[in-house]
């Protein structure tokens, strides 16, 4: 689960004060960055959970006949 608290934000304002700009430390925006694409590679495994699979023999023959290996 997200902690927010974790994160250490820095805003940079403009001259009538509005946020315009965020920055974390960068060991806190690896962290993030990691968690953003775990979440787009479960979204990702949910869209696809109905695809058809094939066997890995399979995926090398296709490779292979397509030249990508």
């Amino acid at each position: 689960m997200l902690n927010l608290e974790h994160f250490h934000p820095q805003y940079l304002r403009d001259r009538t004060g509005k946020n315009i700009s965020v920055m974390l430390p960068v060991q806190e925006r690896e962290e993030l960055e990691e968690l953003l694409e775990d979440v787009h590679d479960s979204v990702i495994l949910a869209q696809r959970q109905d695809e058809e699979t094939i066997s890995h023999q399979d995926l090398i023959l296709e490779l292979k006949q397509d030249g990508l290996i």
